[in-house]
């Protein structure tokens, strides 16, 4: 594999495993701006998984048989955080997040295939859900990645569908900020 693209046979592989299991997922993370945003070098990959409130065990096992935990205890930790902390056997970090909200459902079930190499595709988020995940994760690298991707998607976003699905969580948050300052990223590039 190239320089750069260490990452892509873990995505594959994590790709097999829902795709096998019947596990509604979309990538996200850097493995979602590769598509959306500017590209940029990964080194991990981000998958969000749905699987609901009471149903992370069997997600949580699946996984464990194919990777290996980063931490120990990592089911443990799992089930009170929510993050699945795992390994390939070479060493690429792989985060499972566990969904459960609505908005997390649709964010899955809107994924799409996108072309990352010839012959590979990987199933991402969509650009406006990418906005909504990093936007509510509000770190700086997070505030790039939104530029760039509001850069690069330009009116093909969905504003109503970002603020619709981003209000709630802001709420949740308690961080109102974080609508202000999308708002004055989304005019300053406009």
């Amino acid at each position: 594999m190239q320089t750069g693209f260490a990452w892509i046979n873990a995505a594959i592989a994590a790709q097999e495993l829902c795709r096998e299991r019947g596990f509604p997922f979309a990538f996200i993370g850097g493995v979602a701006v590769q598509c959306w945003g500017e590209p940029r070098v990964t080194e991990d990959v981000d998958l969000t998984l749905f699987c609901g409130f009471g149903n992370e065990a069997p997600v949580i096992q699946a996984f464990l048989s194919r990777f290996a935990p980063r931490i120990p205890d990592a089911a443990e930790f799992a089930e009170e955080r929510r993050v699945l902390l795992l390994k390939t056997s070479e060493g690429i970090p792989i985060d499972v997040a566990l969904a459960g909200f609505p908005f997390e459902e649709s964010l899955c079930r809107r994924a799409m295939l996108r072309e990352f190499l010839p012959g590979i595709s990987l199933q991402v988020c969509q650009a406006d859900d990418l906005v909504v995940l990093k936007a509510f994760a509000g770190r700086s690298k997070d505030w790039m990645d939104i530029e760039n991707v509001l850069v690069r998607q330009g009116d093909r976003l969905d504003w109503d569908h970002i603020l619709r699905e981003l209000k709630p969580l802001v709420e949740l948050k308690e961080a109102p900020e974080i609508l202000v300052q999308l708002e004055r990223l989304r005019r300053s590039v406009e």
